[in-house]
């Protein structure tokens, strides 16, 4: 099954290390107690590993025992293989991709509806009209739903450059400044 993950930089999470080159191996899998931890939703790994400047986060391959707890996206497994490391920018569209494949499955935390401001690096508003802002270096991820529907219909990231992106300043799906600076 296709996951995400987050570790440490050192590829370890709760003492175990993990290795990129074989199948890791545990012997049970529970949600609440043990084996492997992963999510079916990439940006439910920013709520277990939610700073991302001091972690690593990489698509996996979950496979083995699988156990669910209906929390969230979280699965338990024991057996787990690394798939490719991700930048967050990378995390952040996958999860936009996940709500695209998914518009009424329920919205991880760091999902604004409508209107966002970046947080530590980077901000994912969703809505029938939503907008972003945030300051120099900032990842917006903007998703736009259809009119009558949860189903998205649009979906942008922009960086805040001071080029192209002004900081403080919203910005809609489709990269136009929609006012000026933030109040």
């Amino acid at each position: 099954m296709r996951a995400f993950k987050g570790f440490w930089h050192d590829l370890t999470c709760l003492g175990y290390q993990f290795r990129e080159d074989r199948v890791n191996r545990t012997s049970e899998a529970n949600c609440c107690q043990n084996g492997f931890h992963c999510a079916e939703n990439p940006l439910d790994c920013l709520s277990y590993y939610w700073d991302w400047k001091n972690s690593v986060y990489y698509e996996v391959d979950a496979s083995g025992d699988l156990d669910e707890d209906g929390r969230d996206s979280k699965i338990s497994c024991t057996e787990l293989r690394l798939v490719r490391r991700l930048t967050l920018e990378q995390l952040l569209l996958e999860g936009a991709a996940y709500m695209v494949a998914h518009p009424i499955r329920r919205w991880n935390s760091r999902v604004h509806k409508e209107t966002g401001l970046a947080y530590d690096g980077f901000a994912v508003v969703r809505g029938k009209d939503p907008k972003a802002s945030g300051k120099v270096g900032d990842i917006l991820v903007i998703l736009k739903e259809e009119a009558e529907s949860p189903e998205i219909e649009e979906v942008a990231l922009f960086r805040i450059d001071r080029k192209t992106y002004q900081p403080d300043r919203y910005y809609g799906v489709c990269g136009t400044c929609l006012e000026g600076r933030q109040r």
